[in-house]
């Protein structure tokens, strides 16, 4: 196992930060959604908003 740090996005259905995974390493420039149950979703994470 190697000592750096994997690459990561937030996932565009709930928000949340996912890490590069080994079946994502030929396209991971398009992968958009954390799992499949976002990707079926695909709703729009709303921003959070501070009052």
């Amino acid at each position: 196992m190697s000592n750096h740090p994997l690459p990561s996005k937030i996932c565009a259905a709930c928000g949340r930060p996912f890490t590069w995974r080994k079946r994502w390493a030929r396209c991971w420039e398009q992968v958009r959604y954390c799992s499949a149950r976002c990707r079926r979703g695909k709703r729009v994470r709303q921003p959070l908003t501070s009052s």
